[in-house]
């Protein structure tokens, strides 16, 4: 059984906020010395668009 739109936008809304999260991290690191940052960014944007 699938999603309901609540539980969607919910999901899609907390996926935006930590991407926010995330950006805010990754700027302060412009150097990429902890690359697990970068890479958790780009995951979450990747299952932003598949959402």
């Amino acid at each position: 059984m699938g999603m309901s739109k609540k539980d969607l936008n919910r999901k899609t809304g907390n996926l935006k906020i930590r991407i926010a999260e995330l950006e805010q991290k990754a700027r302060m690191d412009p150097l990429k010395k902890h690359p697990e940052i970068h890479d958790e960014l780009a995951k979450m944007k990747k299952a932003l668009e598949s959402a």
